[in-house]
């Protein structure tokens, strides 16, 4: 009993960080996304997500793992998960991006901001999360959708993006418009 308890009091901070091992969404690299992206076309749909992030975690669980919502993701996006804290040094549109800010002994909790986050998931001066940002597959930015998304709030998100919509029509007008698939 007394090795039992210790197990439960930690096992909390082993469930922080996106367990992406069980998703219905096919992750894959940012730099694999471009290179997919440059033979296919497909925009890249990126979710920046934190290890101490509450609504990252249940978005994860409930709209990445939605049937619908991750087959649509998988056919029409190349989906990047991005630990927009997190340590990595990736290569994006040809320039290396890191967090200079990232400190190890805080890779569960609050730590600084990755360039690419800083670059990508701005929202009025702030990033807030979780983010999807979305990308073209030439690798220009569309731009971040901020704060927790159900499948049906997604959906018509993901149907602007992946349509080339945005190019031509306000997101309010498209939403006006839009009728969800049948179930």
């Amino acid at each position: 009993m007394r090795l039992l308890l210790p197990t439960f009091l930690l096992a909390p901070l082993f469930a922080i960080a996106q367990d992406h091992s069980t998703s219905k969404v096919h992750w894959v690299s940012i730099e694999e996304a471009q290179a997919a992206a440059a033979k296919d076309g497909k925009p890249l749909l990126i979710d920046m997500w934190t290890p101490w992030c509450g609504w990252c975690r249940k978005m994860d669980a409930a709209t990445f793992n939605d049937e619908r919502t991750a087959a649509f993701i998988n056919a029409n996006f190349h989906a990047v998960s991005f630990n927009a804290e997190g340590g990595d040094t990736i290569t994006f549109n040809g320039t290396v991006l890191t967090n200079p800010d990232y400190r190890p002994e805080n890779a569960r909790g609050r730590n600084g901001t990755h360039q690419f986050a800083q670059g990508t998931a701005v929202v009025n001066g702030g990033i807030g999360y979780p983010t999807i940002v979305y990308i073209t597959a030439k690798g220009e930015l569309i731009g971040p959708d901020q704060g927790y998304k159900s499948p049906e709030d997604i959906e018509v998100v993901l149907n602007y993006v992946s349509s080339g919509s945005y190019t031509t029509v306000p997101l309010a007008d498209y939403k006006a418009t839009f009728q969800s698939a049948p179930k």
